[in-house]
């Protein structure tokens, strides 16, 4: 998660571009029908939680405490593990595939270096992805988004997916047709910072959940939210804190509510008091802890 941003950005949308494909993607709606339905804010992400209720646990680029990030070790650990959802970061190389990569670059969770949208897909493959964790992990190969929509498709998880970067429309189609093909439409949110990304999903599925990522929240969260057709924001946990009045906004507005990146206690018993639907979070298997220890589930 995070980086860039769509923050005060987000009030001053490329509305032109936003409007045409929101527009694009009504008569998708139209045309196809009830069985089409987008997934509803309840669906995806739960009711509206209160103050004090229990936040649903996304774990962090996998199990990132477990295993190296946004592999597939980390990834199936998560999944080993019960979170309601797992949260992956997925970059573009330079021949248009996807894989999953948080940094603009390979050297920090690889023993490569050099941009991620400067290299190809087999350049990428060749890379050892797990060394820099662990022996363990030695000649972890950096996973495609094929691999991990198909092991996700294979159990009963739900996830957050990032798209880093701005993400031209053939990219945009080629992911959603692969969310599409292995049944995830219902169990996948797509996350960006940019508008136009967010817009791009939108024109090919109206189907799949958007999350709008939040560095710094606008002035307008709702009319900056409703602008980009989203269910529900993922924002700075230090930002929704100063301004938990937010919550309660996004709630009435039928939205979700999901802040990044929370690791300790105290971080979480605020978020919870403020009545926050979801937490990002490093160490997902100390919050499943204390969740159950601490706080009562939703409703």
């Amino acid at each position: 998660m995070p980086e860039p941003a769509v923050s005060a950005r987000t009030e001053r949308l490329p509305a032109l571009i936003v409007m045409c494909v929101l527009v694009v993607a009504g008569v998708l709606v139209a045309t196809l029908g009830a069985s089409r339905a987008p997934v509803t804010a309840s669906e995806l992400l739960g009711e509206a939680r209160d103050p004090g209720d229990a936040a649903f646990i996304a774990a962090h680029r996998g199990d990132s405490e477990g295993a190296p990030e946004n592999t597939m070790p980390a990834v199936r650990a998560a999944i080993a593990s019960g979170y309601e959802y797992v949260e992956v970061d997925i970059a573009l190389t330079a021949d248009g595939h996807a894989v999953l990569m948080h940094d603009a670059t390979v050297d920090r969770t690889t023993d490569g270096r050099g941009a991620v949208a400067e290299s190809t897909l087999a350049q990428i493959r060749g890379l050892d992805a797990g060394s820099w964790f662990g022996p363990d992990f030695a000649g972890t190969p950096v996973p495609t988004a094929e691999e991990f929509l198909a092991e996700l498709a294979s159990s009963s998880l739900r996830a957050l997916v990032e798209l880093k970067g701005e993400w031209d429309a053939d990219s945009v189609a080629s992911l959603v047709a692969t969310i599409a093909r292995h049944g995830l439409e219902r169990r996948v949110a797509v996350a960006s910072f940019d508008a136009r990304t967010l817009a791009l999903v939108a024109s090919q599925n109206t189907v799949i959940s958007r999350l709008a990522i939040l560095r710094q929240l606008p002035d307008d969260v709702v009319g900056a939210a409703r602008a980009l057709g989203v269910r529900g924001v993922i924002a700075a946990g230090r930002e929704v804190l100063e301004r938990p009045e937010v919550i309660d906004e996004l709630h009435a507005a039928g939205m979700r509510v999901v802040v990044y990146t929370f690791n300790d206690d105290g971080k979480w018993r605020e978020a919870l008091r403020a009545g926050v639907d979801g937490i990002v979070t490093d160490v997902p298997a100390r919050l499943a802890d204390w969740l159950s220890e601490e706080v009562s589930q939703p409703r």
